[in-house]
């Protein structure tokens, strides 16, 4: 059986970081498992958690007036979904829903935002991955929105 140390330590988002962090992290995780179609959380909740996702896909949707709900991006095993806790408001800026059965650890947030005050080489290694994770958001969201604004209609 998988221990949830050995799991964080397998995941691309903790390659490489220090055996100690991984063992305060394991204090903040849990195993979650969302059905196809449930969401994982909604556009202005409160962002309590983080996910690794270990097995499945989720969706990163936004709703957009007259058109319905526009999937950002999909994210797979592997991917790290939700960077919102991290900053305040705390608050969530897109909708996740599952596309099939999805597997995760699920990192609290109030628990991390604790260890990293404790330790700043903590807080500081997980704010440089957490910048990436933005960045591919939001070249992500650029290019979704390049795709669906950017066409100009033919005369």
């Amino acid at each position: 059986m998988e221990t949830l140390e050995r799991l964080l330590a397998a995941h691309p988002f903790f390659k490489d970081l220090r055996p100690e962090h991984l063992q305060v992290l394991v204090g903040c995780a849990a195993n979650v498992r969302f059905e196809a179609g449930q969401y994982i959380f909604r556009e202005g909740e409160e962002a309590k958690t983080f996910y690794l996702l270990r097995h499945g896909r989720v969706a990163l949707e936004m709703a957009v007036p007259g058109r319905g709900s526009l999937t950002i991006q999909t994210i797979r095993e592997g991917d790290v979904l939700g960077w919102a806790w991290l900053f305040p408001p705390h608050r969530w800026h897109f909708d996740a829903r599952a596309v099939e059965l999805v597997r995760a650890i699920a990192m609290d947030g109030q628990c991390l935002r604790d260890k990293c005050e404790q330790d700043h080489s903590l807080g500081y290694e997980l704010v440089k991955r957490f910048a990436q994770v933005i960045v591919e958001r939001l070249q992500a969201t650029r290019l979704q929105l390049l795709d669906v604004y950017g066409h100009v209609p033919h005369r």
